[in-house]
């Protein structure tokens, strides 16, 4: 069993670093669809491998390539023409308002997240996690703060990338643009794990 700071480490360098690295290298020499889909990979390796390996479906993969395949589906239609340079801020922000909708749900986004990372950690805790969930309002409160957290970061970020695009002019609104998104993923990753070692040490 992975010990949870190499888990963590490993998370954020599949689902930032890796997909930012691949896009920085492709979106010079082959162009923003191309680039989109060279930073879609190491997440669709590494959820095969997880899927293969462990009989795992990591959430939080899912949702990036979620909000990759979004902006590879405007960028590919006619409404890219339209659109024009906010098109990829407004299509990825998507996945902001969805985190902030799942708050009406029973049962938001990161509920799904959390259960997720607990069967990483342990085959069989998300029965665990199941029942904690319908036994706990600090755990219920908890995971629907972290839903509104990513929410409101990821539409805010959305918003100066819209921001950025309308202003500057490219390459550096496309550069900066990125950066952005990959550092806003980088933060709240940080944020939810510094969070959730504190609920758990209170919990205890």
């Amino acid at each position: 069993m992975m010990i949870p700071s190499a888990r963590y480490v490993l998370a954020f360098l599949v689902n930032v670093v890796l997909p930012a690295f691949a896009y920085r290298i492709a979106i010079g020499r082959f162009g923003m669809v191309d680039a989109l889909i060279a930073s879609a990979v190491p997440l669709i390796v590494w959820m095969i491998i997880d899927v293969v390996r462990y009989r795992h479906f990591d959430a939080l993969s899912a949702i990036v390539l979620a909000g990759i395949a979004m902006s590879l589906m405007v960028l590919l239609s006619g409404a890219a023409r339209w659109m024009g340079e906010a098109r990829e801020p407004a299509v990825s922000g998507i996945i902001g308002v969805l985190f902030l909708l799942s708050l009406f749900l029973d049962r938001p986004l990161v509920f799904y997240l959390a259960r997720s990372t607990m069967s990483r950690e342990q085959q069989g805790r998300e029965t665990e996690f199941d029942a904690r969930w319908q036994s706990s309002p600090a755990l219920a409160r908890s995971i629907r703060l972290m839903t509104a957290v990513w929410g409101i970061g990821l539409v805010g970020e959305n918003l100066v990338r819209l921001w950025i695009t309308l202003v500057l002019s490219e390459p550096d609104a496309g550069r900066l643009s990125t950066l952005l998104r990959y550092a806003t993923y980088g933060g709240l990753t940080a944020w939810t794990i510094v969070y959730r070692r504190r609920y758990l040490k209170r919990a205890r």
